[in-house]
């Protein structure tokens, strides 16, 4: 009786630990979708007049309405900027920005990033290494950037170093790290993505991608380092 009663037990705790692999990952995707959607609706709804706020005749609140029209605003101030009337808007709006202290430090720092993060053509945080971190022997995954360029670039030329920027995230949390920059051949490169490499640092290094061998070639990162 002993023995039935732990196997049925056995089985019900392997029932609920396959169910929650199951339910845990679609549960977390939809909060998190559902935390952005109504985060951005909370930004955008506020400053829509109610005429057109699909809220004010409706007796529940429509999920994704600010979110849909942050999507059409954007596109349309890409296409307005896109001709030369709206490249003329723009520039005159980043002029009043400019001469404003704290703001343009702020808001050029923030358009330098986007800038480089969407890129069509860069190739910044689509390829993962190993660095020796945080002492010789111990190896830690890094997002590879980009060469380093600019004023540290030309001091390590001057001492003959080849750098490369690295991001180096923690686990589990890879929103947060460290800049280093680290010298090209102490780099290992993998074949893995960059997404798969982001799997395994949340999950701790339980989840290990397959390994699909590349053909072998030299550590390349953008273009070619600029003074």
């Amino acid at each position: 009786m002993t023995t039935k009663k732990s196997f049925i037990a056995t089985r019900l705790r392997n029932y609920f630990l396959t169910g929650l692999i199951i339910c845990a990952p679609i549960a977390i995707t939809a909060w998190l979708v559902r935390s952005f959607i109504e985060w951005a609706d909370g930004w955008v709804k506020p400053y829509l007049p109610n005429f057109y706020n699909p809220d004010t005749y409706s007796p529940v609140a429509i999920p994704g309405f600010g979110l849909l029209v942050a999507i059409v605003v954007i596109t349309l101030v890409g296409f307005l900027t896109a001709n030369l009337v709206g490249r003329s808007i723009v520039n005159f709006g980043e002029s009043l920005v400019n001469r404003t202290p704290l703001v343009r430090t702020i808001y050029k720092s923030t358009k330098q990033i986007f800038q480089t993060v969407l890129q069509e053509q860069s190739s910044s945080f689509k390829k993962a290494g190993l660095i020796e971190y945080p002492s010789p022997g111990l190896w830690a995954l890094v997002f590879i950037a980009t060469d380093v360029k600019g004023e540290i670039a030309a001091k390590f030329d001057d001492r003959g170093m080849d750098m490369v920027t690295v991001f180096l995230p923690p686990t589990p949390i890879p929103t947060a790290g460290f800049l280093l920059f680290v010298p090209r051949d102490k780099i290992i490169p993998l074949d893995m993505s960059a997404e798969d490499a982001a799997k395994l640092l949340i999950s701790g290094g339980l989840v290990t991608p397959d390994h699909k061998p590349l053909a072998n070639a030299p550590l390349k990162i953008g273009q070619q380092k600029t003074a």
